[in-house]
């Protein structure tokens, strides 16, 4: 794999003159799995300053390649076909899934790739969501993804399973069936502050997609794209009104949900010009929700930050795992990986999910198209509570989401690897969708629109 070599560059943290890791850079790094950082440029033991963990955040969190691959998670809540309210059970799930059950549910899984090369985790509250193997091609993703969507159906289907069709759980309370320290922690430190933070573990599902950060030169502006699409993909598939049946009030609960459950840790990330800089800022002043222990009691001793946590809080330092654990407890709509992974999608009916993963595909293989969706979304790029709470029902939304989505169709026809018909499909959900938030809005004239 071809390697490159960024110089380094300074800067400030907090008023203290700081060194940016020299940063490996590699081509199309989709998966998280190309490159490391050497060991010259970060520690291997123990953190000493908040300097060197920004470094080694920045390091491994954003690397750099041309656009090219694509991948996509889905995920959902489970529930008994003859009875959606009934509480869902860990042995029963368990059989259900069999050799592809993952090693959270049952230790001695083999935990067999689907047909296709997916792989089936399984969320605090039993939801279930299948990643995908990373595709170059539109259309091989899609036939993956489809095929290994029917067989995990299939597999809970002969249990008498069904998947959930929405982006939060309708009917039940919030459970939490896996019993491990990680989800104990994070449920007594989210517990502390609401009920969203059990809500969110235990009954929400998503859409999530994945896609190349790009060329250095170009990273910062899809990254600052990727959030001013946010609240307009947040409307366009706000799929979740209901919880314990009823109304919430809010078109996307499930985004109020992760808005509201830890705001340091799951609030949008600053979007500047230096997006490694800003997230590993943001990544070391979150509140520490796991500390990994021999005991068994993974619940940090106060609500400290990892910055903190390097400068004394625990007494002992954390070293580099100890860093890495605590990205993956970062929960925010765009959440940096290597590659960008996208998270404010709630879950989809059928094949639905189709739809804004072609959306999002096509916005992001052009950099002049990059450039027009920051512009056509600079009056909403911020608008993440009305999007949730009203979805297409707010004018500036359904404006910003008509040209959005047109940009995409124009995309899709010429993309030359998206399955046939799917632009025309997108469009029509998306003018379904933008009637449907007109009516609501009572401007049936449309001279809003």
């Amino acid at each position: 794999m071809q390697v490159v070599r960024a110089e380094p560059i300074t800067g400030s943290v907090n008023g203290h003159e700081r060194t940016q890791a020299v940063m490996n850079v590699a081509v199309s790094t989709l998966g998280g799995t190309d490159t490391e950082p050497d060991t010259h440029e970060v520690p291997t033991s123990r953190l000493r300053s908040r300097a060197e963990a920004e470094a080694y955040v920045a390091s491994v969190c954003f690397k750099h390649g041309p656009p090219r691959l694509l991948g996509t998670e889905l995920e959902w809540t489970v529930h008994h076909a003859c009875d959606p309210r009934r509480p869902l059970c860990p042995d029963t799930l368990t059989r259900a899934l069999g050799p592809y059950a993952p090693p959270t549910l049952n230790p001695d899984s083999p935990h067999r790739e689907l047909p296709g090369g997916s792989r089936i985790t399984v969320e605090p509250g039993g939801q279930v969501e299948i990643s995908s193997p990373v595709h170059a091609s539109m259309t091989e993703l899609f036939r993956t993804v489809s095929t290994d969507t029917a067989h995990t159906r299939d597999l809970l289907g002969r249990a008498g399973l069904v998947l959930g069709d929405h982006g939060l759980d309708p009917w039940r309370t919030p459970r939490r069936l896996l019993n491990s320290p990680r989800y104990a922690a994070m449920e007594h430190s989210f517990n502390r502050i609401g009920s969203a933070g059990k809500r969110m573990m235990c009954n929400t599902a998503g859409v999530q997609v994945c896609l190349d950060a790009g060329e250095p030169a170009r990273v910062a502006a899809r990254w600052q794209a990727l959030h001013a699409l946010g609240p307009v993909f947040t409307a366009v598939f706000a799929n979740s009104r209901l919880s314990l049946g009823r109304e919430t009030g809010w078109a996307s609960a499930r985004a109020r949900c992760l808005l509201h459950t830890d705001p340091p840790r799951t609030s949008p990330a600053p979007t500047s010009t230096d997006p490694a800089l800003d997230w590993a800022r943001y990544a070391l002043d979150a509140p520490v929700v796991c500390r990994r222990r021999e005991n068994g009691d993974w619940t940090p001793p106060c609500g400290a930050s990892f910055a903190e946590w390097i400068a004394g809080a625990f007494g002992d330092a954390p070293d580099r795992q100890d860093l890495d654990y605590h990205l993956s407890t970062m929960f925010p709509p765009v959440r940096p990986r290597g590659y960008l992974e996208v998270r404010y999608i709630d879950a989809q009916p059928g094949d639905r999910w189709m739809v804004p993963v072609a959306a999002l595909a096509a916005l992001f293989r052009s950099e002049t198209v990059v450039d027009k969706v920051l512009e056509e979304t600079a009056a909403v790029a911020h608008s993440w509570i009305p999007a949730a709470r009203d979805g297409l029902r707010n004018p500036e939304l359904a404006r910003a989401a008509a040209a959005v989505f047109d940009l995409a169709c124009r995309c899709l026809e010429a993309a030359p690897d998206a399955p046939e018909g799917l632009a025309e499909r997108v469009d029509t959900f998306v003018h379904g969708r933008l009637d449907h938030g007109r009516r609501q809005s009572g401007d049936t004239e449309g001279e809003h629109w």
